[in-house]
């Protein structure tokens, strides 16, 4: 199998590894691939951080390994191989009137990865996380054998594996549960919030009314207009709620990207300036008076624009995101917003949400708010996180690791105190760590 070695990033283009890069293009190259360790397996290369980059240590580029294997259309169960991204199922079947259960900010992300990183969505209070639509999966292990994961069959890899970030083998095939659509529009409706009070007291307002509900917050307001922004709630439209102009293609599929960022930005385009001229921007554009919309603006607005991600510059971006309980949620965020707005590191797109149950072991949701905000990589930035993450955890919080390129192995066990479970599924399955990444060796999530 050809090997070459090259520079690989996440999606928040820092930090940078140098990788020796191998792509299966079978089961028996996947297996043949395990002589090359320590390794880890990469899909579309959408999470932020190094969850998926191995430096100078072998990364398997799986995106080959994306087949459709059988569709049974009286229950909606579809099983097909784990390189398979979300916009190769839509753009099959959402024709046909089928639609992924969780669907997260970006279509372009493979099951492989959905499970790794147990993705959520706008109606994670209603829904939950991916592990809620994944029946089982086979996956390579360490010793070459190969296994099917369920609820009831390898319960224990089965749950480990959801925000187990790919340490635990190579997941070859998903099988999933899908959900049946009349249309592939949305009712939407969209509130402009004057503050943080008005922001909590209008999503539990609407949390019961809407299944899908995100909001954006200017993140650099402050006094009396803290936690400014807007909510946009939605649900699925029926076919008989659609107006008579949308009702001739009730099952309209998105459109190819037309939009791209060329080349990286220069370092200095994003500044306190430029973001709060841009926050009122996109303040008018979220508080849309439109009351029905189409799927990919509703779920997947940054699709629009292809490589967006380097309109942060060369340096690179993190995206920060945090879940903190209800309890004293008010308070909480209060103080990190403030901190926030206080630290000078340019805050710029953010996602505001309510989170239901977690599950899992390494999961990352629990009930509790979750802010996710985007942040220019800058040496004062670096200074601030750690402070940062203290706040979190004080609040009784914790980061998502799907996101996170900077949280320190003491930090991550005080905010997963459930992580030696993990590592007992890990000693289990792959003693010798073949499967294996920066940030697996970051945070410590190795056998002993």
């Amino acid at each position: 199998m050809p090997l070459k070695k090259g520079k690989l990033v996440g999606w928040g283009n820092y930090p940078v590894a140098e990788s020796y890069i191998l792509t299966p293009r079978s089961e028996n190259d996947s297996r043949n691939i395990l002589q090359d360790t320590p390794l880890i397996a990469r899909g579309l290369g959408r999470s932020y951080g190094d969850q998926a980059v191995n430096n100078n240590r072998y990364v398997a580029l799986c995106t080959h390994l994306n087949h459709f294997i059988s569709w049974n259309e009286a229950e909606g169960i579809l099983t097909c191989q784990a390189g398979v991204s979300l916009d190769e199922i839509i753009t099959v079947f959402a024709p046909k009137g089928w639609f992924p259960m969780i669907c997260p900010g970006t279509k372009f992300v493979t099951l492989g990865g959905a499970i790794a990183n147990d993705i959520h969505g706008k109606a994670h209070h209603i829904d939950g996380s991916f592990v809620n639509c994944v029946i089982s999966f086979t996956i390579l292990l360490a010793d070459g054998t190969i296994v099917t994961a369920s609820r009831t069959e390898n319960a224990d890899l089965f749950w480990a594996n959801f925000g187990g970030l790919g340490l635990l083998g190579i997941i070859l095939t998903v099988t999933m549960k899908m959900r049946k659509i009349e249309t592939t529009y949305f009712r939407q409706k969209s509130i402009a919030i004057r503050n943080l009070d008005h922001m909590l007291e209008a999503l539990e307002t609407y949390d019961q009314e809407y299944n899908y509900s995100v909001a954006w917050i200017d993140a650099v307001a402050k006094g009396k207009k803290l936690g400014r922004g807007v909510l946009s709630l939605g649900n699925g439209a029926a076919f008989n709620e659609l107006p008579e102009r949308l009702k001739h293609h009730p099952l309209k599929l998105h459109s190819p990207t037309k939009l791209t960022v060329p080349f990286f930005l220069p370092g200095f385009a994003l500044n306190s300036l430029t973001v709060r001229v841009l926050n009122k921007v996109i303040a008018v554009v979220q508080n849309s008076p439109k009351e029905f919309v189409h799927y990919d603006k509703f779920f997947f607005p940054l699709d629009m624009i292809n490589n967006w991600n380097k309109g942060y510059g060369k340096r690179g971006f993190i995206q920060y995101q945090f879940v903190i309980p209800e309890e004293d949620g008010k308070k909480n965020l209060t103080e990190i917003l403030e901190m926030i707005a206080d630290s000078g590191c340019t805050p710029f797109l953010n996602v505001f949400k309510k989170m239901g149950e977690g599950q899992g072991i390494l999961s990352f949701p629990f009930r509790g708010y979750t802010l996710a905000i985007d942040f220019p990589v800058t040496s004062r930035l670096l200074a601030f996180t750690p402070k940062l993450d203290e706040k979190v955890l004080s609040c009784g919080g914790r980061l998502y690791l799907g996101k996170d390129a900077l949280l320190e192995e003491k930090m991550f066990k005080e905010m997963y105190p459930q992580y030696p479970e993990w590592l007992s599924v890990k000693q289990k399955y792959d003693p010798q760590n073949k499967f294996s990444s920066d940030i697996s060796r970051r945070l410590g999530l190795e056998a002993m």
